[in-house]
């Protein structure tokens, strides 16, 4: 890097500004919700951990989706965090931001396929016990509660528009 050219954002962008803000703001965005998720899952966790049971399809639920969460909250903060320090005019800093993205990405993938792993052990159980006890899901009445995250990808596509129209 400290030998190339000082592009103002990594070189397989290729140029593309409008490229940069959707990476810039959607890894945010993605990085902030999984976030929230992962934290959200761990207080439940925490709450229920005497009497939730290893094998119980909500415990089994919570493992599986705070892996992904996890994982892809690893994955695309380390994204993130390249974009945003992204920086020609100190490479040695923007290289290490590289190498600790390298470093987490094994880490992320390793918390997704754990997550996929627990999804595919415990289908056979989770399919019996939902079909032997059905209960409709109602999803339209939460969906209020989706203005948080649609606000978190809106900032972060103002805070990406923002860094890529003064860099």
């Amino acid at each position: 890097m400290a030998s190339g050219p000082a592009t103002v954002a990594p070189p397989s962008f290729d140029g593309q500004g409008w490229l940069v803000v959707v990476n810039l703001a959607m890894m945010t965005a993605a990085f902030v919700l999984a976030l929230m998720m992962a934290v959200d899952l761990v207080r439940h966790i925490w709450r229920r951990w005497r009497c939730d049971r290893p094998s119980h399809p909500v415990t089994v639920w919570r493992a599986m989706v705070l892996c992904f969460a996890v994982g892809i909250g690893l994955r695309s903060g380390g994204a993130a965090i390249v974009l945003w320090g992204w920086n020609p005019l100190r490479p040695d800093d923007t290289g290490a931001l590289l190498l600790l993205q390298r470093m987490i990405d094994p880490v992320a993938v390793a918390c997704g396929l754990t997550g996929l792993a627990i999804a595919h052990l415990s289908a056979p159980g989770v399919v019996y016990q939902l079909r032997r006890k059905p209960h409709p899901l109602d999803f339209w009445t939460k969906l209020p509660l989706l203005w948080r995250p649609a606000a978190i990808v809106g900032l972060s596509v103002a805070a990406a528009i923002g860094v890529v129209a003064t860099r």
